[in-house]
């Protein structure tokens, strides 16, 4: 993995990234997972340059050995409400409230920082463009949010038959934009996307 100058925290680091900020479907899913400081877990990398068997492999090998991990999300309707960037923030933060150790500080894939304001204190960020092939926690993070949401999509293509959600897990292919076209948009479709909103 890529080596980037870091700040230096005195305490438990949480990584935290997102996954599904693009699709027209389902929920952005983010993970904040704080990794033991001596242990080198070999793999890591940005999730989507990662096989879904490797992402699988080691997401259950990042919950087993993580000093603690948490996902959380926005579903379609509060993206609609809010905007998909608030969304992605605030499925941020709830990763970072669902940790069961506080972290000090947190490091996020992106050039920004969801609210670290929490019960009248505030605990220090630092965002780090391509953060996900650069550091372990964030690179886990990414991991852990890819795999949740991929599993479901796999779980709603199940409840919405005829959309082929478990290929395309709500992002904006070909397919997809057929199927959308063909039945109109479900539940799950977020309707403040344009190609959704011309749909139906």
């Amino acid at each position: 993995m890529q080596q980037t100058q870091l700040f230096r925290f005195q305490g438990p680091v949480a990584g935290v990234d997102e996954a599904g900020r693009g699709p027209l479907a389902g929920p952005v899913v983010a993970s904040a997972v704080i990794l033991p400081a001596d242990d080198e877990l070999e793999g890591l990398d940005d999730s989507k340059k990662l096989t879904a068997a490797r992402r699988d492999d080691l997401a259950a090998e990042i919950k087993r050995r993580a000093v603690a991990w948490s996902v959380a999300w926005c579903d379609a309707a509060e993206i609609d409400a809010i905007n998909i960037l608030a969304a992605t923030m605030l499925a941020m933060r709830r990763a970072v409230l669902g940790l069961s150790v506080l972290p000090v500080a947190i490091r996020v894939d992106g050039n920004r920082l969801p609210d670290l304001r929490f019960n009248g204190s505030h605990i220090q960020g630092e965002a780090i463009v391509g953060g996900d092939g650069k550091v372990a926690a964030i690179s886990a993070a990414s991991i852990i949010a890819k795999t949740t949401r991929d599993a479901f999509m796999e779980r709603m293509d199940r409840l919405y038959p005829g959309y082929d959600f478990k290929r395309h897990k709500g992002y904006g292919t070909e397919l997809h934009r057929e199927c959308l076209r063909r039945k109109g948009p479900c539940d799950l479709h977020r309707r403040s996307f344009a190609p959704v909103r011309m749909a139906g």
